[in-house]
């Protein structure tokens, strides 16, 4: 079947839908097509995007039709490796529109975090595929707008949450290693497949050689001239939540291969002297290219990601073990180590970002706040503090989906690498 006769069994509004993708290709040609000297190995990602609610769905659709499941997420502390294990679907959720922002507003606060808002008008506009084809929404308590919009996203989709300890104690680990636990059941309850160590094994493999693919990515920004474009490799990372993760990991490697030979040539996609950022602060789901499109405009370079959607997700990796109560509490311990704000207190990302900043030579550090995220918008205080006691330029931003404020953003990212060449 065509994805029109697809997204009609989905259950999909058509008119919505098309008229949410229709500026799509322009704005994609724009930002990354007419960009010079892209590697060759982006077209897998190009052509990706450019069926992007297709021949995933298509995939998942089948997947279904073979008895297996579809799990949906918007963090990286659910355990991918649990699902795979059971020869289900873990993928994410479109998260980072403006355009489904007035219908999450029908039925949450104005002034909640604009993910949220965007992600629920995606479920009630029916324009999401990746929410049409999923069983379930596993949630997560990063913060109370969450916690409490899975309550109303639950009247349209089965969800279940997870609640995440606010600390990291040993009692914090242990009351997480529960929770883990108890989401493992629910896979095996709504799978109908037992959880052995043999497949706990397979999923972790696959979920450890994604993260180590994007972290191979990672490790060649280092270099000077940068080989690759900052905006890529979030596009990379972004579609890293959708797409099958082996062919996803051998495609990321397959680029790497290209980078590393740019890397021995001394080629690059800007001049060694453009200045050099690190981006830090919330997540930029899928489509939100916003911040890096004009910090490449500008004249600079992202070279790296302080993120959910950058190394938060794949520094870490899960450790292999003998028994399915070894592999759960190892599933359990990595994301424990990822140093997201809704943590208090939360010294290790300070710690992540300076150490980020000297690897990658970045020339400065740009916090990207989403408005009314209150948890990252209280901790940009320390950061900033911590850049100026180090001498690192920093730069905090707050903005939304919108692109109302991209000439207001522009300007200030533009004095930022004035001041860094001067």
């Amino acid at each position: 079947m065509d994805n029109r006769e697809l997204w009609t069994i989905l259950n999909m509004d058509l008119e919505k839908h098309d008229d949410f993708l229709a500026p799509l290709p322009g704005v994609y040609t724009e930002l990354f097509l007419n960009r010079p000297g892209r590697p060759a190995g982006m077209d897998y990602f190009d052509q990706v995007v450019g069926d992007v609610h297709g021949a995933r769905i298509h995939e998942l659709y089948n997947l279904k039709l073979g008895g297996g499941k579809v799990f949906a997420t918007f963090c990286v502390y659910v355990p991918d490796e649990i699902v795979l294990a059971t020869g289900s679907a873990s993928i994410g959720l479109c998260a980072g529109a403006q355009y489904t922002v007035p219908s999450g507003e029908k039925v949450l606060p104005r002034n909640t975090c604009p993910l949220v808002k965007s992600s629920m008008g995606f479920k009630l506009d029916r324009i999401c595929p990746y929410f049409q084809v999923s069983d379930w929404v596993i949630g997560e308590t990063t913060c109370d707008g969450k916690k409490k919009a899975w309550e109303i996203l639950s009247e349209h989709i089965p969800t279940y949450v997870m609640e995440l300890p606010q600390r990291k104690g040993e009692r914090d680990n242990r009351f997480w290693e529960d929770e883990v636990r108890e989401f493992a059941r629910l896979v095996e309850r709504e799978t109908g497949v037992s959880l052995t160590a043999e497949n706990l094994k397979s999923g972790v493999k696959k979920v450890n050689e994604r993260r180590q693919a994007l972290k191979r990515l990672a490790e060649l920004r280092r270099h000077r001239p940068a080989p690759i474009h900052g905006l890529d490799v979030l596009l990379i990372n972004q579609l890293a939540f959708f797409d099958d993760p082996e062919r996803f990991a051998e495609k990321v490697n397959v680029l790497c291969d290209e980078l590393e030979e740019r890397v021995c040539q001394g080629i690059g996609v800007v001049s060694a002297e453009a200045p050099r950022i690190l981006i830090t602060g919330t997540p930029q789901p899928l489509p939100a290219w916003k911040i890096h499109a004009l910090v490449e405009q500008a004249g600079g370079i992202v070279v790296g990601e302080e993120t959910c959607t950058g190394e938060r997700y794949y520094k870490d990796l899960t450790e292999e073990a003998a028994t399915v109560e070894e592999m759960l509490q190892n599933i359990a311990r990595r994301p424990m180590h990822v140093n997201c704000a809704c943590f208090t207190p939360n010294h290790g990302r300070v710690e992540d970002i300076t150490r980020m900043a000297k690897d990658l030579q970045a020339d400065a550090v740009l916090e990207f706040n989403l408005q009314f995220c209150q948890t990252y918008g209280v901790e940009s205080y320390f950061i900033g503090r911590e850049m100026e006691e180090r001498g690192i330029p920093y730069l905090h931003l707050e903005t939304d989906f919108s692109e109302e404020d991209q000439g207001q953003l522009l300007t200030r990212i533009e004095a930022l690498l004035e001041m860094i060449r001067s």
